[in-house]
């Protein structure tokens, strides 16, 4: 029974694997759903004891599924410390914690999490892949958008000072923080309109900023691409695993590297 309960809740290759985890993701987004329409004051108000017994479900659902888990787990502890262990631990936590703490259940978002399971049931490991690479890109790629951060700091903050000595108080740039607020909010392209420069100088300052804005959001983009490209590059010519597939006869190679990710070609 323990190891027919694990290759249910664990293996996602059986059938039985398979209905188990996409009917725990239909659960999870009913649940999601539910609490999203908590804050619907117009439905909730009417359906606040449907809403209370709806909660109460999902939270004892995920409750004896976190114990199934437990129990057929081999090395429950190492399931505990797991990502996708924690994630299924504070899912439920909130609900109970709403009994002593009032609003604790306004955590209970946290089960949107438990949707990341869709890409170990579907095997979309290409996109797992995809993500590795991108969090590579990001660590490698770290000095240099910290300097490029640095740069954007020190210009939202001299332009909003000369901005705020150009337009002055009477024009609502009542102070040098919200003057770089302003800058940002500009530099960004975002333009809220609360605060507006209405000197001639403070206009051709402002747009001066929205043109650099263009270039400097194009900045961490390229960044980024460039460190992706690298890796990718890097990895597709140092890995052992393709060069292995890749020779391997047509009918017995895969679509896609178990190592790296790398699509083999038709």
């Amino acid at each position: 029974m323990k190891q027919k309960l694990y290759q249910i809740i664990f293996e996602h290759d059986t059938p039985a694997g398979k209905a188990f985890d996409i009917g725990l993701i239909i659960c999870v987004l009913a649940s999601v759903l539910a609490v999203m329409l908590e804050t619907v004051r117009s439905i909730f108000v009417p359906h606040k004891f449907l809403f209370y017994w709806v909660e109460w479900f999902f939270t004892l659902l995920f409750t004896v599924e976190l114990a199934l888990r437990l129990y057929c787990a081999p090395n429950k502890l190492r399931y505990l410390r797991s990502f996708y262990g924690i994630i299924d631990v504070l899912s439920i936590l909130p609900t109970y914690l709403s009994m002593f703490i009032p609003g604790a259940q306004a955590f209970i978002i946290i089960r949107a999490m438990r949707l990341l399971r869709v890409f170990r049931i579907l095997k979309l490991s290409n996109y797992t892949s995809a993500g590795i690479h991108l969090r590579q890109a990001v660590f490698a790629a770290k000095p240099k958008i910290v300097v490029f951060i640095f740069f954007v700091v020190t210009l939202v903050t001299i332009v909003g000072t000369l901005i705020y000595y150009i337009e002055g108080r009477e024009n609502g740039f009542t102070s040098i923080p919200k003057s770089i607020y302003w800058a940002v909010v500009t530099m960004t392209t975002v333009g809220y309109g609360d605060i507006t420069p209405l000197t001639t100088l403070g206009q051709f300052l402002s747009a001066l900023l929205m043109i650099t804005g263009y270039g400097v959001i194009a900045v961490p983009t390229g960044i980024l691409s460039t460190e992706m490209a690298k890796i990718e590059r890097e990895e597709a010519q140092g890995c052992e695993v393709c060069e292995k597939l890749s020779n391997q006869a047509e009918g017995q190679k895969p679509n896609y590297c178990h190592h790296c990710g790398k699509k083999f070609l038709k």
